[in-house]
């Protein structure tokens, strides 16, 4: 594609409508005649301000992006423009006090069901569906939180703090940073407000992966640092909520510290980690976070790779099990590591195997994963054809 800002208002509307979406469909969409689409395509006179807002609407973008004034995320199809929209919507939209149209919230209780269907949505990478729920629960929550008192305001405080914390999470996966950090600073009050002391430490291991995504390193290691510091249980007598969340904090501080080639202290983090695990005995989760002995050995594979210690990380994963009850974005993300450490082991096959399990098991989340593209740079190598057939079957492009 040429440069975005080069192309006619046409050229532009054409690229967003997709093979996926006829001239028809769009006109039906925004609402306007097929005539005026084929005009707008074909830049033939000027799109009046209300067809541009409707036309924006019905291709889930902005004004300015068909404007030219913003690019259009590379790569990331109609469903999942759509979903970064209402994300963002909801977000910016709770945070304001902007709910018009709810008009009977859901209860306490309801609200907590539907955080619980977004943490599970979440975990299996289904942007469209969690884009919905995390909009009903920031809308509707954030309408009964204003009302609200005592006991169930705290408890709304919570609920609407950890969804804030996954819109954040789900932001920073694809690639909305801004967004990620909007809905983070909103979490953060809320979980102040209402006294959680386990939720407000949680959330800095999602500003620690923000920071790591946006390559401030340093950063990152001491925000995770900082934040298990504050909590840091006395092993013998710690509740398992602090277990829990210690222990998550020390595992984004050792990745982080991993990243910058700091071996001993991502060693020493990785190491409380695991004596966190072990006190808990299991696997846990607390506000859709996921901890426990699973989470400290597959994250000790990805640190090894890190580290450039390939040899290790496979010995790890042989004697790592990852029970059926693992999240199946985390097991797909060790999979990745694993697979990045078969290609270095020069095990071609046995990495384009496990790269192909990961496309098949995820197909929405890889796309928006960088390490897919790092192996198939590696496997091309061997063998571009194979490559090729990789990428059709995953629908993800790993070589030009």
């Amino acid at each position: 594609m040429s440069n975005w800002a080069d192309l006619t208002n046409g050229k532009r509307i054409k690229y967003l409508r997709g093979s996926d979406l006829t001239q028809q469909g769009l006109a039906e969409a925004a609402g306007l005649s097929l005539a005026l689409v084929q005009k707008a395509e074909q830049d033939r006179g000027e799109l009046s301000i209300g067809s541009l807002l409707k036309l924006a609407n019905a291709l889930n973008t902005d004004v300015s992006v068909i404007l030219g004034q913003q690019s259009p995320r590379s790569g990331m199809s109609r469903d999942t423009r759509a979903a970064v929209r209402r994300l963002s919507e909801a977000v910016h939209d709770s945070a304001l006090g902007d709910w018009d149209g709810v008009d009977e919230p859901s209860t306490l209780a309801g609200l907590r069901a539907a955080h619980d269907r977004m943490c599970a949505v979440y975990w299996r990478g289904e942007y469209g569906e969690l884009s919905e729920l995390i909009a009903k629960v920031l809308l509707e929550g954030s309408a009964r939180y204003g009302q609200a008192t005592g006991y169930q305001r705290e408890q709304l405080g919570s609920v609407l703090a950890s969804t804030y914390q996954f819109a954040s999470s789900a932001a920073i996966l694809l690639g909305q940073r801004d967004l990620a950090l909007s809905a983070l600073t909103a979490a953060r009050r809320l979980a102040e407000d209402s006294g959680d002391v386990m939720l407000s430490a949680l959330l800095e291991s999602t500003l620690s992966w923000i920071h790591l995504r946006s390559a401030r390193v340093p950063r990152a290691v001491a925000v995770a640092e900082r934040a298990a510091l504050r909590i840091e249980p006395s092993f013998s007598r710690a509740s398992r909520p602090q277990l829990l969340v210690y222990g998550r904090l020390m595992i984004s501080a050792a990745v982080a510290a991993s990243r910058q080639g700091d071996a001993s202290a991502a060693d020493d983090y990785l190491s409380q980690a695991h004596a966190a695990a072990a006190r808990l005995s299991g696997d846990e989760a607390l506000y859709g976070t996921h901890f426990g002995p699973t989470a400290a050995n597959t994250e000790a594979v990805g640190i090894a790779v890190a580290l450039g210690n390939h040899g290790k990380a496979l010995k790890l994963a042989a004697h790592t099990e990852l029970p059926r009850s693992m999240p199946k974005l985390a097991r797909n993300r060790y999979k990745l590591d694993v697979a990045l450490a078969q290609c270095e082991a020069r095990l071609y096959d046995r990495a384009a195997d496990t790269l192909i399990e990961v496309g098949l098991d995820a197909p929405e989340w890889v796309k928006h994963q960088a390490l897919p593209g790092t192996i198939g740079k590696r496997l091309a190598k061997v063998s571009t054809a194979r490559v090729r057939r990789i990428s059709e079957l995953i629908g993800v492009p790993l070589v030009a």
